[in-house]
């Protein structure tokens, strides 16, 4: 089985080793890249993150012993190839001016394709991650084909290669998607150099299984956000539409996951935690964080 294709890589992050000018080029370029990315979203941003979905690429990073930072990059590769992919195709009638009965049949033929073809796409998403990943073993197309032959899948290594090719391609070769635990990660060192009192390497496990939870029930949670905010039970399309900024926002989404595992193991500290990021969060939206950082005098 697949366990037995990787060896585990023994992982330790240390925190609070950053200097403050590496720490304050970090956090100016998770900012921008956070704002920009709210900026040109999709309507169709997050549709693809169903829970079955994620849930089916965090255990195949698990039973591949791949970083977890990987499994959420291939979920963000997935979810951005996925919506270029499908809109270019999809607009494609609508350009050539097909009948409503003629482009209805097209989309029919390009689902029934797509299902074929999307647990390859899935694999191979995983796969490009495990490449852009510092901490985790290169998933080789030898042991690619193992692996989906243990879980079902013949497949061969050159429709693997074509499947890469083609992500890559639909991607324009722009792989440097962001992903929420790099956010949580980050802050985590922003905190941990700001409020030394503040045990960040116990936090970073447990801000892991929370990340988890949220990013698995995602949609549970950010519908009951949605109708808190609103204060309307059955919010309109256009507000849900408006929404997806809070639900791709990963700055926010990070400085949540680390309060609540603050709550969760040291209730006394949240205050402290809380107070740290509402200075460098404005309200919740992104503000210069880097501002917020204290150099330390040697």
């Amino acid at each position: 089985m697949a366990k037995r294709l990787l060896c585990t890589p023994t992982l330790t992050l240390r925190f609070r080793e950053a200097s403050f000018d590496l720490l304050t080029d970090f956090l100016i370029n998770i900012n921008e890249r956070n704002k920009e990315n709210i900026k040109y979203l999709s309507k169709c941003s997050g549709n693809l993150k169903d829970t079955r979905l994620i849930e089916h690429i965090l255990l195949m990073t698990q039973e591949l012993r791949l970083d977890p930072l990987a499994g959420y990059h291939a979920v963000e590769l997935l979810q951005r190839f996925m919506v270029k992919y499908l809109t270019d195709l999809l607009t494609t009638a609508t350009l050539e001016g097909a009948a409503a009965d003629q482009a209805r049949d097209y989309e029919d033929a390009i689902f029934d394709k797509l299902e074929e073809k999307f647990p390859i796409i899935i694999f191979s998403c995983v796969q490009l991650a495990s490449k852009l990943s510092l901490h985790s073993r290169v998933i080789d197309n030898n042991t690619a084909v193992n692996f989906l032959h243990s879980v079902g899948y013949n497949v061969s290594k050159q429709t693997l290669l074509e499947t890469e090719l083609m992500i890559l391609k639909g991607l324009e070769f722009k792989l440097d998607a962001p992903n929420p635990l790099t956010y949580v990660e980050i802050l985590l060192e922003v905190l941990g150099y700001n409020e030394p009192s503040v045990p960040v390497e116990r936090l970073h496990e447990l801000c892991c299984h929370v990340l988890q939870f949220v990013s698995l029930q995602r949609t549970v949670i950010y519908d009951a956000l949605l109708k808190t905010t609103t204060h309307c039970v059955s919010p309109s399309k256009e507000q849900r539409e408006k929404f997806v900024t809070v639900t791709e926002d990963y700055m926010l989404l990070g400085v949540g996951v680390i309060a609540v595992a603050t709550f969760t193991l040291h209730v006394r500290k949240w205050e402290q935690v809380y107070s740290f990021f509402s200075c460098i969060s404005g309200g919740g939206r992104v503000e210069p964080y880097h501002r917020n950082l204290k150099k330390k005098h040697q």
